[in-house]
């Protein structure tokens, strides 16, 4: 197995109840290990640049808008695997089909109130990360 950096990112609706350490620890418990986190309260061109990807899709501005209507924890985590562990301890998108355990399951509001972000794939980690994070903000 592989050690591995992923990107990932507590949302606004976690934040505003205060969810950030439940959150981190439920990382940690499951070998993620933080090397790099800060809290942000995105502009609306960071969560329009970040969200790029989504720009033609009809939830694209209600996205925007979330995202930057509070502050977000945005975090590398490394371990064994770590994008496909993160994903895992995060759970289905819509927390009604998450797994018991995982983070949407027990924090999540709705489907767009999922409460986590995490990259998906080695190259959108990378891409995410850099995104957020210079060099000297990651220590591992």
């Amino acid at each position: 197995m592989a050690i591995e950096r992923t990107f990932s990112m507590i949302k606004p609706d976690a934040t505003k109840r205060n969810l950030t350490g439940a959150i981190t620890k439920v990382f940690e418990e499951n070998g993620l290990r933080v090397v790099a986190s800060k809290r942000v309260w995105m502009s609306q061109k960071q969560a329009e640049t970040f969200y790029a990807v989504h720009k033609e899709r009809p939830f694209f501005g209600e996205l925007v808008e979330f995202m930057c209507s509070a502050p977000t924890v945005v975090q590398v985590l490394e371990g064994e695997n770590a994008i496909a562990k993160n994903r895992e301890v995060m759970g289905a998108t819509n927390p009604a089909e998450a797994a018991e355990g995982t983070i949407r399951k027990m924090f999540a509001e709705s489907i767009g109130e999922n409460s986590v972000h995490g990259s998906d794939a080695a190259e959108t980690a990378a891409e995410e990360i850099a995104f957020w994070f210079g060099g000297n903000e990651i220590v591992g």
